[in-house]
């Protein structure tokens, strides 16, 4: 994502029988790339550098793969920031699943950080009127200890939206099983390194801090939330492998 410190945005493609391609964040999509002051916003470009490489966007890769772009039927996201959206546009068709509270924050101008979640899901990601979905949160579900889990609507697969306050008004984990009796969770932005959950006191990176400052919406929330994050690590490891969103020592460790 960005070329300075080489920060990714880490995407999840889940095959699955039943569903589809499922995909898991979008990162930036193809206009990103080609007009990225509109698509992205002029200051935003200019503060975060992104590398602006078309063959990274999540569209290049799932061709790549040899699928369609109508093979994604269904997306899953973390939160409705501008580098977790911009993909949205190449997977028009698609069924966008998000947490009840990000979608109440960006729907109700009543919510609570309404200006603040609609200010960065960007006009450009949700021009094409996206079908964006609540998850479901029918009865009280906790998942190793963490509450108000939510499923996305229609899917046969087991897949769940973990909240992870703090970072966005509504900003949830997105948990997949791997099919080896552990599971994944993809933690989006509810840290942004790896020694934040990996070391106690958690260490903190000198150029993702600020940013993770500069981004949340409660200090408190996020703070707490990440200590959890750091125990469900410590307590869970045979259980759970989590990673973050923008980690890129995450992304070499899980990939390669």
């Amino acid at each position: 994502m960005n070329r300075e410190l080489a920060a990714v945005c880490h995407c999840l493609l889940i095959e699955t029988d039943a569903d589809g391609l499922i995909l898991v964040d979008t990162g930036l999509g193809t206009a990103d790339v080609q007009h990225p002051d509109r698509s992205l916003g002029v200051d935003w470009v200019a503060y975060a550098q992104p590398a602006l490489a078309p063959e990274e966007s999540a569209l290049r890769q799932v061709v790549r793969l040899g699928y369609a772009p109508q093979d994604v039927r269904h997306i899953v996201l973390t939160h409705l920031h501008r580098d977790h959206t911009g993909g949205l546009p190449d997977f028009p068709h698609a069924r966008v699943h998000v947490h009840p509270d990000e979608y109440q924050a960006v729907t109700d101008s009543a919510a609570a950080h309404h200006r603040h979640s609609l200010d960065r899901f960007m006009p450009a990601h949700r021009a094409h009127d996206p079908l964006l979905t609540p998850a479901s949160v029918d009865e009280p579900t906790e998942w190793f200890g963490f509450p108000g889990v939510a499923r996305p609507q229609g899917l046969a697969c087991e897949l769940l939206l973990v909240p992870l306050p703090g970072h966005s008004a509504g900003h949830a984990g997105v948990a997949v099983p791997d099919g080896d009796g552990r599971w994944l969770l993809h933690a989006g932005d509810a840290y942004m390194y790896h020694g934040e959950i990996e070391h106690t006191p958690p260490l903190s990176h000198p150029v993702l801090d600020p940013v993770q400052q500069g981004a949340q919406t409660e200090a408190a929330a996020r703070i707490a939330t990440r200590d959890r994050l750091r125990a469900l690590r410590r307590d869970h490891a045979g259980e759970v492998t989590v990673f973050s969103a923008h980690d890129p020592w995450e992304l070499a460790r899980l990939t390669g």
